[in-house]
């Protein structure tokens, strides 16, 4: 009855969770559970709750038998300006000057499930189900450059992490998390990228498959492996994750290079966790996510419009490059019942300025992110978590990001956000 159970509570998790939104460290969460988050993302060497795997699956040795559940509501606030265009110069009797509202969808829930049993004091077993990144702009209209209906896109991606840990020596652990990954996408409003009859005009090698198709989804199998031991009196933590390789979105063919392809990107990472009094421990981490490895991510804009259609390899993409984050975080054991957390993490956006035209759809340029949280114990050998987010605006300015078939001028991007989530664990 318990397993099937569990089994029911997952298939909930795993077709609620679809709907993600995330523009924090790229287009990756800055944290995954809600006890991570609130340490600003650090969590390599600090294993929170049965959601550990999705960071490093080595600590899910660590945190005994637990089922977690948690609730996230993410607010995004996107805006795209355009400065300095001009059609028909000199005159410049039209211009697509202005600025433009990406929210009219700006609220996401976005839900995570962890289980973990230990088979005996030195094997553990789990699955972690999370949003492991994503991107939404929903435009209020039309973005003129880009075609006559309202703009944007939305990615999402969840996770299914089935989790082994082994302890390899006292207070050492190995895990490794087989990530079954799946994605949806849907673009919209990108109609003068559809034409027909060949160069100059022609955009896309695949016009019918550019926009306006509704979702796509796809399906891919990457691995996380994970180590975490002692070092005097710190733990540390190291954590790999292979690039996904996922099927292609067919109906995006025409849109993303290599005919459809958006895999997701490789990234590692090394965390430390220090109790630096006995109540209070001090966790550090940094990660590096390869966009550059994905060339529907990496692809420049220019010249790669002019010189390779959109859908093949080459194909124009966003112009991202790599991130680092790091994320520190400190947790404050007040009494038997109540833990307090806050933490920051930074990670310098991956937009360069003459990138931003395409990125009007992918305005990740976010780059501080400031956290609280807490856990208080309830009987039953349950707990109850919460965290709180401001990500302050930042904006990015354009140079010469448009394009003269465009009307030439800059975009610039600008994006907050903010984030509050609530989870409920107990130990079995």
């Amino acid at each position: 009855m318990r397993m099937r159970s569990l089994a029911i509570a997952a298939a909930v998790a795993a077709a609620f969770a679809s709907p993600a939104a995330y523009a924090t460290n790229g287009y990756f969460p800055h944290g995954h559970s809600i006890k991570e988050k609130g340490m600003g993302g650090a969590g390599i060497a600090m294993p929170h709750d049965a959601l550990a795997a999705a960071s490093n699956p080595a600590g899910m040795l660590f945190v005994g038998n637990r089922i977690d559940v948690g609730l996230d509501w993410f607010k995004p606030t996107r805006e795209a300006q355009v400065v300095g265009s001009c059609f028909n110069p000199p005159s410049c009797t039209a211009t697509a000057n202005g600025t433009y509202d990406a929210n009219d969808k700006s609220n996401f829930f976005i839900p995570e499930f962890g289980y973990n049993r230990l088979l005996n004091p030195n094997l553990s077993v789990g699955v972690s189900i999370y949003g492991h990144g994503g991107m939404n702009t929903s435009y209020t209209t039309a973005f003129p450059l880009f075609g006559t209906s309202k703009a944007g896109v939305d990615l999402s991606q969840l996770f299914v992490a089935p989790t082994v840990a082994y302890q390899i020596a006292p207070g050492q652990s190995i895990g490794v998390a087989l990530n079954l990954a799946y994605q949806r996408f849907k673009a919209t409003g990108l109609e003068n990228f559809t034409a027909t009859g060949g160069p100059p005009n022609q955009f896309s090698a695949f016009p019918g498959n550019v926009t306006n198709k509704g979702y796509d989804s796809s399906t891919g199998i990457g691995v996380r492996i994970g180590w975490m031991g002692k070092l005097a009196a710190c733990d540390v933590g190291a954590t790999y994750q292979t690039k996904t390789r996922m099927s292609e979105f067919d109906k995006y063919k025409g849109l993303f290079a290599e005919e459809g392809g958006f895999d997701i990107p490789a990234n590692y990472g090394a965390g430390i966790a220090c109790k630096v009094a006995p109540p209070v421990t001090v966790a550090f981490d940094v990660v590096r996510i390869e966009y550059s490895g994905i060339r529907s991510i990496n692809n420049p804009l220019l010249p790669n419009l002019f010189t390779a259609p959109l859908g093949t390899a080459n194909g124009a993409g966003f112009g991202w490059e790599d991130v680092t984050a790091y994320k520190l975080g400190v947790q404050w054991a007040v009494n038997p019942t109540t833990t307090l957390r806050a933490g920051y993490n930074h990670g310098k956006q991956p937009i360069p300025s003459s990138e931003t035209l395409f990125n009007v759809l992918a305005p990740g340029v976010v780059e501080q992110h400031f956290t609280v949280g807490g856990t208080w114990a309830v009987p039953g050998n349950s707990e109850v978590s919460f965290f709180f987010m401001y990500v302050p605006e930042k904006t990015i300015n354009g140079s010469n990001s448009i394009p003269a078939p465009f009307g030439g001028g800059n975009v610039n991007l600008r994006m907050k956000q903010m984030s509050l989530g609530v989870a409920y664990g107990w130990r079995f």
